[in-house]
């Protein structure tokens, strides 16, 4: 019987993170190789902004945006409809005992980003920023 390896918190962590960052790669090739047979995914380049595991290894949310921004939604919902063929694919590339779960999100950093640029630039904010600069 296999020795069952126990890992401390920190390696647990990065290990979340290196297969996070491993599925998200494994879904920018399949999406850029248009290996995905559907009509609206093949038609946009998407790109897959990043991947969030859970502790476990077993689910993983995926952040998706076309680029250009357009049909955000239409794109999430072909994602959907082909969750069992790319799970599929990103079980026998990735080489887990388990194969997670994928689940696609429209990635909404971009906007949130640019919300904070603007009230960055706002002259109020400016104001108060200048006054903190200075002292």
């Amino acid at each position: 019987m296999a020795k069952r390896q126990d890992f401390t918190a920190e390696q647990a962590s990065v290990r979340v993170l290196k297969v996070g960052e491993r599925v998200r790669h494994i879904l920018s090739e399949l999406l850029a190789r248009q290996e995905v047979h559907d009509e609206v995914v093949s038609a946009s380049n998407i790109s897959v902004t990043e991947v969030r595991m859970t502790p476990d290894l077993r689910h993983a949310t995926a952040y998706v945006k076309p680029l250009l921004g357009a049909g955000d939604d239409e794109v999430v919902h072909a994602l959907r409809q082909n969750t069992a063929f790319l799970q599929r694919e990103v079980a026998k590339r990735l080489g887990l005992k388990f194969a997670p779960k994928l689940k696609f999100r429209k990635d909404e950093s971009f906007a949130e980003a640019d919300r904070i640029e603007a009230l960055l630039r706002d002259p109020k904010v400016a104001r108060d920023l200048g006054s903190d600069e200075e002292e």
